[in-house]
C-alpha cells in the first residue's frame, strides 16, 4: 500500500489537472472521494486513467440536502480540493472557511489557472495562456516557426495537477504539527514559471539568449537535439558533457575538425546540418544497435504505441494496462510502501450509497436524499 494510506481526500470532479492530481494521490494509497455532478450518475468510463483508484460520489451542488453530505464528508476527511473558477466554492456554501469550521485540520487545495487574486483571477483559460505568460512557451520551438505548444504538460500537470499535490502532502506534513488545516493555492501560471527555474537563471547570466533555435536546450546545439533517420523515424541526442560529445563523435564518425570547438555558437548550424546529413545515413534501428546503452545520451524518438513496448520500459513496468487500457505506472517508487492501482475508474455515482453509509447515514435517510435530488 502506498506512502499515503489513511489519508482521505475529497476531490471535487473537473478536468485536466485536478483529475490528475487526484489520480496521483490515490495512486500514492490516499482514499479519493470524487465528487460527481448527480445529473451524470450513472455515466463516465472505465477506461479514463485519470479516474483510477477512486471512489464516486454523485452529489446535487445545488441542493442544500446535497451540500451538507459534502459538508459532512469534509468532517471527516483530511483534504478536499476544486478546480473552480476563484469564488465558486463560496458561492456552493463550500468555501474555506466553512469547511474549516466544520474541520480545523482540512487542507483545502485550489487549483486555477491565474490564482485565486490577481487581475486575470476570473478570466478563462487554458494551459496554452498560463505557459504563455510565465514565459515558458515563448522558448519553446523552432526558428522558422511560431512557439510550440509542449502538449498541456507545463501547465496543467507539471506546474498545476502535481504541484497541487506536492502542496497538499506538504500541507498535510504541516497540519500534523500544528493541528490546523490551511488553504493551497496553486496557479498553472505560477507552477510554470517555477519550472522555468533554471532558464530564468540561464537568462540572467547571459548564457540563454531570447527567441527560438539559439540556446543549449532549445535545439539550438547540434549536441542536442532530435534527428531523422533514413527511415523516416527520429532519434534524440543529449551529448552535452565533452566525454559524451567524444563519444557521439567517434561512433558517428563526425572527423570534421569544425566539431572540436563544441560551445562555438556561431557554427552550431553548419554543424547541425552535417550531423543531420549524417543520422540520414542508417534507420533508426541501426543507430539504436551503435548508440543505445552507451555514453551519448541516446533514445530512439518512440510514439505511445511503441514506449510501452521498449524493452527498459517493460523491464520496469513504466506501463500497465487496464479495463484494455495501456497507461503509466504510479511513480515514484518507495522501497517500503509501494504505489499501486487499487481499482479501475469508477462510474458516476457509483459509491453513493457505500459512501453515505460510512457516514453512518442510514437506508432510510439515504432514500429520502436520493428522492430530495441531494444524490444520485
Amino acid at each position: 500500500m502506498g506512502p499515503l494510506k489513511g489519508i482521505k481526500i475529497l476531490e471535487m470532479a473537473g478536468i485536466g489537472p485536478g483529475p490528475f492530481c487526484g489520480m496521483v494521490l490515490a495512486d500514492l494509497g490516499a482514499e479519493v472521494i470524487r465528487i460527481d455532478r448527480a445529473s451524470a450518475s450513472g455515466g463516465g468510463s472505465r477506461q479514463e486513467p485519470s479516474n483510477r483508484g477512486k471512489k464516486s460520489i454523485a452529489i446535487d451542488l445545488k441542493n442544500k440536502d446535497g451540500i451538507e453530505i459534502v459538508l459532512k464528508l469534509v468532517e471527516k476527511s483530511d483534504v478536499i480540493f476544486e478546480g473552480f473558477r476563484p469564488g465558486v466554492m463560496e458561492r456552493l456554501g463550500l468555501g474555506p472557511d466553512i469547511c474549516l469550521e466544520r474541520n480545523k485540520k482540512i487542507v483545502f487545495g485550489r487549483m486555477t489557472g491565474w490564482g485565486q487574486e490577481g487581475p486575470l483571477a476570473n478570466a478563462a483559460g487554458h494551459d496554452i495562456n498560463y505557459i504563455s505568460l510565465s514565459g515558458a512557451l515563448a522558448a519553446i520551438g523552432r526558428p522558422d516557426s511560431p512557439p510550440v505548444p509542449p502538449l498541456n504538460l507545463i501547465g496543467d500537470f507539471g506546474g498545476g495537477g502535481m504541484l497541487l499535490a506536492l502542496g497538499i502532502v506538504c500541507a498535510l506534513l504541516e497540519t500534523k504539527e500544528s493541528g490546523n488545516g490551511q488553504v493551497v493555492d496553486a496557479a498553472m501560471v505560477d507552477g510554470s514559471a517555477l519550472l522555468m527555474t533554471m532558464i530564468y537563471s540561464m537568462y540572467s547570466t547571459g548564457f540563454w539568449q531570447e527567441g527560438l533555435g539559439k540556446n543549449l536546450l532549445d535545439g539550438g546545439a547540434h549536441f542536442y537535439d532530435t534527428y531523422e533517420c533514413k527511415d523516416g523515424k527520429y532519434i534524440s541526442i543529449g551529448s552535452i558533457e565533452p566525454q559524451f560529445y567524444k563519444i557521439l563523435r567517434e561512433i558517428a564518425s563526425l572527423d570534421d575538425p569544425a566539431f572540436d570547438d563544441q560551445m562555438s555558437r556561431s557554427s552550431w548550424p553548419e554543424l547541425k546540418k552535417q550531423i543531420t546529413k549524417t543520422f540520414l545515413q542508417k534507420s533508426r534501428d541501426e543507430w539504436c544497435k551503435l548508440m543505445e546503452g552507451t555514453d551519448v545520451c541516446f533514445s530512439p524518438v518512440l510514439d505511445m504505441s511503441e514506449a510501452p513496448n521498449h524493452p527498459h520500459n517493460k523491464a520496469r513496468e513504466t506501463f500497465i494496462e487496464m479495463e484494455g487500457v495501456i497507461q503509466p505506472a504510479p511513480a515514484p517508487r518507495f522501497s517500503k510502501t509501494s504505489p499501486e492501482v487499487n481499482s479501475p475508474p469508477a462510474l458516476v455515482g457509483e459509491h453513493t450509497e457505500e459512501i453515505l453509509m460510512s457516514l453512518g447515514i442510514k437506508d432510510k435517510e439515504i432514500k429520502a436524499l436520493k428522492s430530495s435530488g441531494g444524490v444520485a
